[in-house]
């Protein structure tokens, strides 16, 4: 099995993964209606994780959260800035600022099966690469108008084929898509 590279994010309607800050309040709201014990399939993606890829921002934001949610899986950080890596994460954690396609194929001949990637300019560079397998997006009834946008400055049209799509009560739908590679507009 060659290795599976998955985004699994939340956006508003209008496209947006954070406020313009990166602020997640909206977010942190509209999660809020979810019923207990209800994760829209992310515990069950993440099971499948062998590790997570992010950037920075993203990290920085985890961070502020206090609790460290990904556990002992392994967390590469992209970033050309040193990070302060708590004690507690240095057994997980580690940084680099290599491309997507050195840290995809290092994983690969590792063997792992399944990364995440996580984080706006981490996606689209993973994108960019043709790395991205494919998306989960669960998408927020809300428009915020402006902020950073999951999709941005895309060099070439990336067809995508359907695969899911879920609608919750509580107003959230899931929309889950593979990548066409051999569909990309060059």
């Amino acid at each position: 099995m060659s290795l599976i590279t998955s985004v699994f994010i939340a956006t508003s309607l209008d496209g947006f993964i954070a406020r313009a800050n990166g602020e997640l309040d909206w977010l942190e709201a509209a999660n809020a209606a979810v019923p207990e014990g209800e994760d829209c399939g992310y515990a069950a993606f993440w099971e499948s994780v062998d590790a997570l890829i992010m950037g920075r921002k993203t990290y920085d934001q985890v961070l502020s959260f206090g609790q460290w949610p990904y556990g002992n899986k392994p967390v590469v950080v992209l970033s050309r800035q040193v990070l302060k890596i708590p004690d507690s994460l240095v057994a997980t954690v580690s940084q680099s600022s290599e491309s997507p396609q050195v840290i995809y194929e290092r994983f690969a001949k590792a063997g792992a099966q399944r990364l995440y990637i996580d984080g706006g300019v981490t996606i689209q560079r993973f994108l960019a690469a043709g790395l991205i397998h494919d998306f989960t997006i669960t998408v927020i009834p809300i428009l915020l108008g402006t902020g950073i946008p999951l999709f941005n400055d895309l060099q070439q049209n990336i067809a995508l084929k359907h695969i899911d799509t879920k609608s919750y009560p509580f107003g959230f739908v899931q929309l889950t898509y593979e990548v066409q590679e051999e569909k990309r507009d060059e």
